[in-house]
């Protein structure tokens, strides 16, 4: 056991994936839950939490790992209800997939005596709520650590154990250089992905449900992404906008690159590119963040409730 008392702030796809793996793991002596939604907390009691709570002040108080696992856009606040209640020597930490944003709202509320380490879990699926998690989620994934200058080397230790303990694979980086790479794995692909979604969905308007009726493995895979937590979602790209910009601004300017190709029938550049973006894919199956299996490995019915 790593922490005698766990609270879980949020209850959705990251939190209930902790919350299995800890218990699976046996790393947490009590875990307890908080959302605003009755509904959630009662699957949460059923399936994960040992307590649930109405409050989230009430859910820290003698906890010594809190998590905000609630969209980043809420952080703010629920730091805020929650300080006054923090335990001395307690460790805060997140799973909020921009960080600097994250920061600035978060950390002026936490008391003396209190760690905040921000950390992003670079796991996940389509599937949200509090159903939606199973204990593998972290099994060979990154989970980032954004700690700053001076930070209690004991707590950070203690957070890595947690996190090495579910499976996850732990590294460290400043908080802007995380939100750029992010920019460029994560934020600017997503908003790609709805946006491909958005002109089939207009496609489809306009025309037939072919689009629908005819959805090979491209466009299928986008709406996979473009499933994901529309609030989750919307809050990244609101304050992430700088990196997101900048990524997007690069993207725009490969893409005039290839449609000049095209136009100009340049076949042996668009088959350069696509031999150096293909080994890219190559190098993520090798680094194991992936599987070469058809169909890239992923079952067709989402995982099974706990």
């Amino acid at each position: 056991m790593i922490y005698k008392r766990v609270a879980l702030i949020g209850l959705g796809l990251i939190a209930s994936s902790m919350a299995h793996a800890m218990r699976a793991q046996g790393l947490a002596g009590e875990i307890v839950g908080y959302a605003k939604s009755p509904e959630t907390r009662a699957v949460a009691k059923e399936l994960f939490c040992d307590r649930v709570t109405a409050t989230a002040a009430e859910a820290v108080t003698g906890a010594d790992l809190v998590v905000l696992a609630v969209p980043v856009g809420a952080m703010g606040a629920i730091a805020e209800e929650i300080a006054p209640h923090l335990a001395p020597g307690a460790t805060v930490t997140d799973v909020g997939s921009v960080k600097q944003s994250v920061v600035d709202a978060v950390a002026p509320h936490i008391p003396a005596g209190v760690h905040f380490i921000p950390g992003h879990p670079l796991a996940g699926t389509e599937y949200s709520g509090p159903r939606s998690g199973f204990a593998t989620l972290f099994q060979n994934r990154w989970w980032l650590l954004t700690p700053a200058p001076g930070v209690d080397g004991a707590a950070l230790d203690r957070l890595r154990s947690l996190l090495t303990g579910m499976g996850a694979n732990v590294d460290e980086m400043d908080v802007e250089h995380h939100d750029l790479v992010l920019a460029v794995v994560s934020h600017t692909p997503h908003l790609i992905a709805y946006t491909m979604v958005g002109v089939a969905d207009h496609m489809r308007r306009v025309s037939s449900q072919e689009v629908i009726k005819y959805s090979a493995s491209g466009f299928r895979d986008f709406t996979r992404i473009a499933a994901s937590d529309p609030t989750m979602w919307r809050d990244v790209f609101l304050t992430n906008k700088d990196a997101v910009l900048d990524i997007l601004g690069r993207f725009a300017e490969e893409l005039f690159v290839l449609q000049r190709a095209i136009r100009m029938g340049d076949g042996e550049h668009l088959h350069a590119y696509f031999t150096r973006t293909r080994a890219i894919r190559r190098g993520i199956i090798e680094a194991g963040q992936d599987t070469a299996a058809p169909d890239f490995g992923r079952a067709a019915t989402p995982p099974k409730e706990a």
